[in-house]
């Protein structure tokens, strides 16, 4: 078994980065929502880049395994609206 340096459950941020274009907050909200389906759509942080072009999503969810969050990042990383996630 993995072993992990954080304690689960625990409040984890995830920060997703796109090109600004319309539906890219919901399809990333859809992905997030499977994967932890009690993240409150209300603490989504959005913020744009200084020229417009890229829009940073932050969400923290409720993180309760390694394994859940291990899947959202492969979910995350693998959407062809995503540039960059940490």
């Amino acid at each position: 078994m993995e072993t992990s340096l954080l304690e689960f459950p625990c409040d984890f941020p995830i920060k997703v980065m796109g090109e600004t274009q319309d539906g890219f907050a919901e399809a990333m909200l859809v992905l997030v929502k499977r994967h932890a389906p009690d993240f409150d759509p209300a603490t989504l942080e959005m913020r744009a880049s200084k020229g417009g072009r890229y829009i940073s999503l932050t969400f923290t969810v409720r993180a309760v395994s390694q394994a859940q969050l291990d899947a959202l990042y492969s979910d995350i990383t693998g959407h062809p609206m995503v540039v960059m996630a940490l």
